[in-house]
């Protein structure tokens, strides 16, 4: 990670503010026998709390390795998840399949949401209007969104994040923010369609999953080693599972957006903050993440845009306006964030009593 990411910081030993976050998610999920006792209470309390119900827990996914590797870890301890898939319309073949023979091989109820293609479409074409480098976050607030619902329908109090920071990393907030308020604002100003179907989350909906119906997040793949190469061949051995060809590729878009849109248009790389991940838990070499940066540089997918150009139903003329708009960033919208910042004390108290996650304090404010 380098001076290409926003407000990045670093120490005199050129160690910067997220391998800080790294280390305190390693003290918090240590993988030893403090942790793996920690995970079988946990467990033990799913279950309890899980007990007369068809379900214990809801896990999302994708198609993708890191949700299907959470899918089966769920099904191993004993735990008996009820899969939910939030279907955008751009989901490759190959996720869709991925999806299928986990599900059945596993023996696991799946649950689809399929949004309403019209008015989701508006919406991603609004982020690109926006000019802000979250042009993704619409799907990955709609993912969280469709999980709490689910989760306060069936009564269920746990929902799984399938997301590993020994292989994803963290993305800076200049590379990546999210909010219910920035959805709604960038929305009504580039917007056509009102959001009536999309599973926005606001505050107000946090506060309701969380308070009222006592759902936890649980972020499952932090309690248990996780390899890439390991993993994916154990997939591919156990569930049939195969390879997409890329970082988060079981996704059109995602495709698009990382390998094209992101690159070209705000020279973000976020190999970067996967590498960087993978680093810091052994799985890579420094040298071979730079070489591998320097040299491989994303190819020019000519039918991948083509192919995104039309499925949004925009002209070349109005991609190309995108594409050479002057760059903005959240803050140029309206968001949760002055409210955050506002807060920053009560929340930094809160991390003292593990009511508020201490990286994400670190990554939003420290």
């Amino acid at each position: 990670m380098d001076t290409t990411i926003p407000n990045i910081q670093f120490n005199e030993h050129g160690v910067c503010q997220y391998c800080k976050i790294h280390d305190e998610l390693e003290k918090e999920y240590p993988l030893d026998e403090t942790g793996w006792q920690k995970l079988l209470r946990l467990v033990e309390k799913i279950k309890k709390d899980g007990r007369g119900k068809s379900s214990d827990i809801i896990v999302g996914v994708s198609g993708g390795r890191d949700s299907t590797f959470a899918l089966y870890t769920a099904v191993k301890l004993g735990l008996r998840p009820l899969a939910v898939h939030f279907d955008n319309g751009w989901d490759s073949e190959i996720a869709v399949t991925n999806i299928k023979r986990a599900t059945e091989k596993l023996n696991v109820d799946l649950h689809t949401f399929v949004i309403e293609w019209d008015e989701f479409k508006d919406l991603q074409i609004s982020f690109l209007k926006a000019s802000v480098p979250d042009a993704e976050i619409p799907t990955d607030v709609a993912i969280h969104g469709v999980l709490l619902r689910v989760a306060a329908q069936e009564g269920i109090k746990y929902v799984v994040f399938a997301h590993s920071f020994r292989t994803e990393g963290f993305s800076p907030i200049g590379w990546t923010y999210m909010d219910g308020r920035y959805i709604e604002q960038v929305q009504k100003e580039f917007g056509k369609k009102p959001l009536k179907t999309f599973p926005n989350v606001t505050l107000k909906d946090l506060l309701y999953y969380r308070l009222v119906k006592r759902i936890q997040v649980i972020p499952l793949l932090a309690y248990v080693r996780y390899h890439q190469k390991e993993v994916e061949e154990l997939l591919a051995r156990e569930l049939g599972w195969a390879y997409y060809g890329g970082h988060h590729h079981e996704s059109y878009y995602t495709h698009f957006f990382q390998s094209f849109y992101l690159p070209q248009k705000f020279n973000i790389d976020k190999r970067k903050l996967e590498y960087s991940a993978l680093i810091r838990s052994g799985q890579m070499i420094r040298e071979e993440a730079l070489k591998e940066i320097t040299e491989q540089v994303y190819p020019y997918d000519e039918d991948l845009v083509s192919y995104t150009i039309h499925k949004l139903g925009i002209t070349k003329e109005e991609f190309e306006q995108i594409m050479t708009a002057p760059p903005k960033t959240f803050r140029d919208y309206s968001t949760y964030y002055p409210l955050i910042k506002a807060f920053k004390i009560p929340i930094r108290l809160a991390t003292q009593f593990n009511l508020f996650p201490k990286h994400l304090y670190s990554k939003y404010l420290g």
